[in-house]
């Protein structure tokens, strides 16, 4: 999940608030249950293990996207970015529209994504080891 314009946001504290209170709300509604996450300051990375037979991800991440940005909203909305695309599907300025989701096809697969998870902040260059 990319901040819209790689805005470099997730990572105050608000925001932070804002995105730990919404998954927990999401949570309850659709559960999932949270592998792996990295949060940068302009984008995110995780890894969700949803219910047998629950494939939904788009519905959970749409959810979370909405409540963060009306949290939000005060402090980071961006009036001269708001676009008629923007008006038309009725988006904030605080998110980029799309995000990328894999399916994990077996251990092999899911040990590369927390791989990929637990070393992204050092390859963003945010700390020097992965415990940081």
């Amino acid at each position: 999940m990319v901040a819209y314009r790689w805005q470099s946001i997730l990572c105050d504290e608000a925001i932070r608030n804002a995105l730990r209170a919404s998954i927990e709300t999401v949570r309850v509604a659709r559960p999932f249950v949270i592998d792996a996450w990295v949060l940068l300051p302009d984008h995110l990375h995780c890894v969700w293990t949803l219910p047998d037979g629950d494939a939904d991800f788009s519905t959970r991440w749409m959810m979370i996207k909405r409540a963060v940005s009306l949290a939000c909203r005060e402090d980071y909305r961006r009036a001269n970015w708001v676009t008629a695309s923007k008006l038309k599907h009725r988006e904030s300025t605080f998110w980029q529209r799309q995000f990328w989701e894999h399916k994990i096809r077996d251990e092999n697969d899911f040990a590369r994504h927390l791989v990929y998870i637990h070393f992204n902040s050092i390859k963003h260059g945010h700390a020097q080891r992965a415990v940081d």
